[in-house]
């Protein structure tokens, strides 16, 4: 969602006209991998749906060892509680070997899986970055913060199926 030159962080707020953002209960697993750009990713993202209305007490949040653990861990979240969409909070920095690779695809299958199997939002807040300084300037750097974003995502995606379901 990013680009270069681009900070879509600042879309927070704008455009979200939904009724009972305060009635959404959001589950956020975030991967302790790569902590420093992971932590702040999350604190984004609860930042943001709070700003947008939901309430604190409406936000599960668990951890997970790594990116490879979120999808996991996004269905138990998705299974035991009463989460209505699930973002899922990673960081995956390139290396010298193709685990990378398998890594990225492995999570980003294994999420949309879940959207499919659960019919309900689960939110691809994982950045696969080239290096460091990549995952620091989408993790409240000069590109912005993903956590903003898969929390405006979230909830989008819910104020959607509240629109559908009024519509039958």
């Amino acid at each position: 969602m990013s680009t270069e030159g681009n900070n879509l962080s600042v879309v927070k707020g704008n455009n979200i006209e939904v009724a009972k953002t305060s009635d959404y209960v959001v589950g956020i697993v975030w991967a302790e991998w790569n902590t420093e750009i992971t932590s702040a990713l999350k604190e984004g993202a609860i930042k943001t749906l709070i700003e947008n209305g939901v309430l604190k007490k409406n936000i599960i949040v668990k951890t997970v060892p790594g990116a490879f653990e979120l999808t996991l861990g996004a269905q138990w979240l998705a299974e035991h509680t009463e989460a209505e969409a699930v973002i899922c909070i990673g960081c995956v920095i390139q290396g010298e070997t193709k685990h990378f690779d398998f890594i990225c695809n492995a999570v980003a299958q294994g999420i949309t899986d879940l959207n499919r199997e659960f019919s309900m939002p689960f939110i691809f807040g994982v950045l696969t970055t080239d290096n460091v300084q990549q995952a620091i300037d989408r993790a409240g750097g000069k590109h912005g913060n993903k956590g903003d974003e898969a929390a405006i995502t979230a909830i989008k995606m819910l104020s959607l199926e509240e629109d559908l379901m009024s519509e039958d």
